[in-house]
C-alpha cells in the first residue's frame, strides 16, 4: 500500500494540534506522532471510551465503539453538554448524512466557543468514522473540559498535572514521576496517589516493584470500587509497552486529580484556618501575660503607696535613720526591677497592638484599670508619694537632731541648776537668827542680801529651762513627760525659794536694823565675787555648751563668738585679782589691827579658793573648746569635698543623660541603613548606656555619703539624687521603646511584606514632611507627603485618611501611624471573608458546620478552640448541634460581640 506522505503528516496534525502551547507543550516529535502507534492507539480507545462513559452514565447511557457511537453526533452533543453543564442547540432528529453533519457541527461549534481551535478536524471525518479524527477530537474534549483548568504555581495544564503527581508522590519509595509514560509503568505512582489521599484503601509498605501488573490492577481495582473512577487502561498492555500512551495516563491521572480536588480545597481550608486561630491563641496569651503582669504590677504599687505615706515618725534618731535606709534598701533593690517591669510592660503592650494590627485584629483593650495609662498614673502617684516620704524622713532627721540637742541642753542647764539650788531650801528655812548677837543679826542679813543677788543672778537660767522646755514641747519631743516633769520641778522650787527668800528677809528685818559693825570689806568680797562667779559658771557653760552645723561659714560664727570670748579673758583676770585683793586687804586689816578672823565670810560662800578652782577651770575649757570648733572645721570641710565631689558627678551625668535623650529622640526617624542595622546600632546604644550604670552607682554611693553626714544642701549643682534617678529611668525607658518601634517596624515589614527598600522610602518621604523635626507632621504636611507619593487627594478621601491616622484627633500624624497606613495600603491582609470561605468548604457549602466536621477536618486543638467558642447555628435547616461558623470568624476580626 502507498502512503501520501505529506496527506498523512497533515491528517495528524489536526489530530494531535488542538490549542497547541495553550493546552499543553507537545513533548512528542513530529516523526513519532506521523503514524500512531497501534499499542497507543488500543489504549487511547479504551481510556477515552471509559472517560466518556464515566461521564454519559450521567446521563444514562454510553458508548461501546467510541469511532461508531458519536457518529450521528447525537451522543456526542450529550457528552458536551453533561461535562459542561450548558445546553446545546436542538440535535436533528434525520438519519441522513446531512443531519449527522448538522449535530456533530453544533457539537464542534460549541468546542470552538470555549476557545479551542480546531485544526483539521471536520464533521466530515467523524460521521465518516475516521478513529484517528474522532481520538483527536476527544483528546481536544478532554484537555478542554479536563486538564485546562488544572494549574499549580501558574504553570501550563500538562505541568501543573505533572508537579502536583511529583508533590503526592514524593515520600514514597520507589516513586518518582517524571513523565506521564514509563513513569506509572510499574503501578507505584498509583498506588502512592491514593495512599496519599486514602491511606485506609491501600498497604503501601506491602507492594514490590517488581509486581508492576499487580500493583497497577490493586490501583484500578481501588479506583474503580472507592473513588468512583472507571477502569481506563489495561495492566497488561502498559506493561508490555515500551512507552505506554501519555496522553491515556494523563486522561487516567486527572481523574485522581479531581476526585481529590476537594480533599485539596478542604485541606487548605483548614491550613488557613488554623493559622487564623494560632495567631488568635497567639494574641489571647499575650493578653493574659500583660493582664497578670499589670495586676502583679498594680498590686506591688498598691501595696508600697501606704507604706511611703506612713508619716508616724520614731521617737529616737536611729529609729529614723534605720528608716531612711530602708528607704535607700527600697530605691536601691526594690524598685528598679519594677521600672524593668514597667518599661516591658509597656513594650509587651505596643508589641501586641502592633501584631493584632497586622492580622487585622481589633486593638487590645485590657481590664478596667489596667491600661497603659491607668498603670503610668499609679506610677506618677507612687513616686509623687515615694519624693513627699524622702522629705518628710529628712525633716524628720532634721527635728530629731535637733530635739536631741535640746534636750541635752537642757539636761545640762538642770544639772547645773539643780546643783545650785541643793541646800537652798534648808539654808533659807533656817531661825538661826533667833538666837544671835546683833553682830550675827547684821552678818546674817548681809548673807542673805548676798544670795538674793545670787538668786536674781540665776533667774535667766531658770527662764531658759522653761523655754527649752517649751520648745521640745511644741517640736514632739517622744520623752516631754520627762522634760515637762523636771520642768516643772525646777519651776516649782525657784517659786518656793523666792517665797523662803521673801520670808526670811521680813524675818531679819523684823530684828532691829542691820548691825554697825559688818566688815566691809567681806561684803565687798561677797558682792564682786558673786557675780564673777556667776560669770565664770556662763563661760563654764558656754564653753561646755554643744552646737550643731551644716555649713563652714556656720562654724567660722563659732570660732568668732569663741575667739571675741577668749578676748574677754584677760579683762575678767584683772576682776578675779581684784577680788583676790579684797581677800588680801582682809587678811591685811586682821592681822595690822589684830582681829582673829574666825570662820569663813558670813556673806558668801565663795571662798578665794573656789574662785581661784573655777578660774583654773575656765583656764582648761577655752583649749577643749578650740579643738572642738577645730575637729567641727574638719568635720564641716569633709561635708564640703562630699558636695563638691557629688556636685562635679553630677554636673557631668546631668547633661550627659539630657545629651543621650535628645540624640534617642532622632534615631526612631533617622535613616540609616536596613532596620536590621539600626537594630544593632540601637543595641549597641543600650549597651553602652547600660555599661554607663557605673556613674550612676558611684554618684547614689556619693549620695548616700553625703545623707549619712547630714548634708541637704549643695550649691556646687542644680542635679539633685531624684533628677538623676528619673532621667536614668526615663532614659532607660526612652531607648527601650525605641528599640520596640524598630522591632515593630520589622514585624511590620516582615508580616506585610514591604521591602526595606518601601519602608527607607516611607521614612525619607516622611522626614522631609516633618517640618519641625519632631517626629510628627500636621495635616498639612501630611497630605503634600501623599501627593508628593503620587496620591490624588480630594477633600473626602483626605478626611478618610485622616481618620485612619489619627483617630483621637489630636491634629497630628505620627510616624508609627504614617508607616501603618502606607503598610496597609501597599500590603495584603487576611480578613474574615477569607475565614468564612474556609469554613464554608469543610461545610460542605453549608451555612453551618458540625462538631464532627471540625475534629475531622482540623488540629485536635484548633477543633476544640472553635467548639468552645462557636455558638448555636439558629437557622432553620440545621442539624442538632450545628455551630454558626460565620459570627465566629467575624468575631476573630472584632466585627462582632462574641
Amino acid at each position: 500500500m502507498i502512503v501520501d506522505y505529506q496527506e498523512l503528516k497533515n491528517s495528524y496534525s489536526s489530530y494531535m494540534m488542538t490549542t497547541t502551547e495553550e493546552y499543553m507543550n507537545q513533548e512528542d516529535s513530529w516523526d513519532r506522532d506521523l503514524l500512531l502507534d497501534p499499542a497507543w492507539e488500543k489504549q487511547q480507545r479504551k481510556t477515552f471510551t471509559a472517560w466518556c462513559n464515566s461521564h454519559l452514565r450521567k446521563a444514562g447511557t454510553q458508548i461501546e465503539n467510541i469511532e461508531e457511537d458519536f457518529r450521528n453526533g447525537l451522543k456526542l452533543m450529550l457528552l458536551l453538554e453533561v461535562i459542561s453543564g450548558e445546553r446545546l442547540p436542538k440535535p436533528d432528529k434525520g438519519k441522513m448524512r446531512f443531519h449527522k453533519i448538522a449535530n456533530v457541527n453544533k457539537a464542534l461549534d460549541f468546542i470552538s466557543s470555549k476557545g479551542v481551535k480546531l485544526v483539521s478536524i471536520g464533521a466530515e471525518e467523524i460521521v465518516d468514522g475516521n478513529v484517528k479524527m474522532t481520538l483527536g477530537m476527544i483528546w481536544t474534549i478532554i484537555l478542554r473540559f479536563a486538564i485546562q483548568d488544572i494549574s499549580v504555581e501558574e504553570t501550563s495544564a500538562k505541568e501543573g498535572l505533572l508537579l502536583w503527581c511529583q508533590r503526592k508522590t514524593a515520600p514514597y519509595r520507589n516513586v518518582n514521576v517524571q513523565n506521564f509514560h514509563i513513569s506509572w509503568k510499574d503501578g507505584l505512582a498509583l498506588c502512592a496517589l491514593i495512599h496519599r489521599h486514602r491511606p485506609d484503601l491501600i498497604d503501601y509498605s506491602k507492594l514490590r516493584k517488581d509486581d508492576p501488573v499487580g500493583n497497577l490492577n490493586t490501583a484500578f481495582e481501588v479506583a474503580e470500587k472507592y473513588l468512583d473512577i472507571p477502569k481506563m487502561l489495561d495492566a497488561d498492555d502498559i506493561v508490555n509497552t515500551p512507552k505506554p500512551d501519555e496522553k491515556a495516563i494523563m486522561t487516567y491521572v486527572s481523574c485522581f486529580y479531581h476526585a481529590f480536588a476537594g480533599a485539596e480545597q478542604a485541606e487548605t481550608a483548614a491550613n488557613r484556618i488554623c493559622k487564623v486561630l494560632a495567631v488568635n491563641q497567639e494574641n489571647e496569651k499575650l493578653m493574659e501575660e500583660y493582664e497578670k503582669l499589670a495586676s502583679e504590677l498594680l498590686e506591688w504599687i498598691r501595696k508600697t503607696i501606704p507604706w511611703l505615706e506612713n508619716r508616724v515618725a520614731e521617737q529616737t534618731m536611729h529609729s529614723m535613720q534605720q528608716k531612711l535606709e530602708d528607704f535607700r534598701d527600697y530605691r536601691r533593690v526594690h524598685k528598679p526591677p519594677k521600672v524593668q517591669e514597667k518599661c516591658q510592660l509597656e513594650i509587651n503592650f505596643n508589641t501586641l497592638q502592633t501584631k493584632l494590627r497586622l492580622s487585622n485584629r481589633p486593638a487590645f483593650m485590657p481590664s478596667e484599670g489596667k491600661m497603659v495609662s491607668d498603670i503610668a498614673n499609679a506610677w506618677k502617684g507612687l513616686e509623687q508619694v515615694e519624693k513627699g516620704y524622702e522629705e518628710w524622713l529628712l525633716t524628720e532627721i532634721r527635728r530629731l537632731e535637733r530635739l536631741d540637742h535640746l534636750a541635752e541642753k537642757f539636761k545640762q542647764k538642770s544639772t547645773l541648776h539643780e546643783s545650785w539650788t541643793t541646800g537652798k531650801e534648808e539654808l533659807l528655812s533656817q531661825k538661826d537668827y533667833e538666837s544671835a548677837s546683833l553682830m550675827e543679826i547684821r552678818a546674817l542679813m548681809r548673807k542673805h542680801e548676798a544670795f538674793e543677788s545670787d538668786l536674781a543672778a540665776h533667774q535667766d537660767r531658770v527662764e531658759q529651762i522653761a523655754a527649752i522646755a517649751q520648745e521640745l514641747n511644741e517640736l514632739d519631743y517622744y520623752d516631754a513627760a520627762t522634760i515637762n516633769a523636771r520642768c516643772q520641778g525646777i519651776c516649782d522650787q525657784w517659786d518656793n525659794l523666792g517665797t523662803l527668800t521673801q520670808k526670811r528677809r521680813e524675818s531679819l528685818e523684823r530684828v532691829e536694823k542691820l548691825w554697825e559693825t559688818i566688815d566691809q570689806l567681806y561684803l565687798e568680797f561677797a558682792k564682786r565675787a558673786a557675780p564673777f562667779n556667776n560669770w565664770m559658771d556662763g563661760a563654764m557653760e558656754d564653753l561646755q555648751d554643744m552646737f550643731i552645723v551644716h555649713s563652714i561659714e556656720e562654724i567660722q560664727s563659732l570660732i568668732t563668738a569663741h575667739d571675741q570670748f577668749k578676748a574677754t579673758i584677760p579683762e575678767a583676770d584683772k576682776e578675779r585679782m581684784a577680788i583676790m585683793g579684797i581677800h588680801n586687804e582682809i587678811l591685811k586689816i586682821a592681822q595690822t589691827y589684830g582681829i582673829k578672823v574666825v570662820g569663813e565670810n558670813p556673806y558668801t560662800v565663795l571662798s578665794p579658793q573656789d574662785i581661784s578652782n573655777k578660774w583654773e577651770a575656765v583656764k582648761q575649757l577655752v583649749p577643749m573648746r578650740d579643738q572642738m570648733l577645730q575637729e567641727e572645721v574638719a568635720r564641716q570641710q569633709s561635708n564640703e569635698r562630699l558636695r563638691r565631689q557629688f556636685g562635679a558627678q553630677a554636673n557631668i551625668i546631668g547633661p550627659w543623660i539630657q545629651t543621650k535623650m535628645e540624640e534617642i529622640s532622632h534615631v526612631s526617624i533617622d535613616i540609616a541603613g536596613s532596620l536590621e542595622e539600626q537594630m544593632s546600632n540601637l543595641k549597641t546604644y543600650e549597651q553602652n548606656i547600660i555599661n554607663y550604670k557605673s556613674n550612676i552607682d558611684t554618684l547614689e554611693g556619693d549620695h548616700q555619703l553625703s545623707q549619712e553626714s547630714l548634708i541637704f544642701d549643695n550649691k556646687h549643682t542644680n542635679y539633685t539624687m531624684e533628677h538623676v534617678r528619673v532621667g536614668w529611668e526615663q532614659l532607660l525607658t526612652t531607648i527601650a521603646r525605641t528599640i520596640n518601634e524598630v522591632e515593630n517596624q520589622i514585624l511590620t515589614r516582615d508580616a506585610k511584606g514591604i521591602s526595606q527598600e518601601q519602608l527607607n522610602e516611607f521614612r525619607a518621604s516622611f522626614n522631609h514632611f516633618d517640618r519641625k523635626r519632631n517626629g510628627m507632621m500636621d495635616p498639612d504636611d501630611f497630605r503634600a507627603c501623599l501627593i508628593s507619593m503620587g496620591y490624588d487627594l480630594g477633600e473626602v478621601e483626605f478626611a478618610r485618611i485622616m481618620t485612619l491616622v489619627d483617630p483621637n484627633n489630636t491634629g497630628v500624624v505620627t510616624f508609627q501611624a504614617f508607616i501603618d497606613f502606607m503598610t496597609r495600603e501597599t500590603a495584603e491582609t487576611d480578613t474574615a471573608e477569607q475565614v468564612m470561605a474556609s469554613f464554608k468548604i469543610l461545610a460542605s457549602d453549608k451555612a453551618y458546620i458540625t462538631v464532627e466536621e471540625l475534629r475531622r477536618e482540623l488540629p485536635p486543638e484548633q477543633a476544640e478552640y472553635c467548639i468552645s467558642r462557636m455558638t448555636k447555628y439558629i437557622g432553620g435547616d440545621a442539624l442538632p448541634g450545628a455551630l454558626d461558623y460565620i459570627s465566629f470568624s467575624s468575631a476573630l476580626y472584632g466585627e462582632s460581640d462574641l
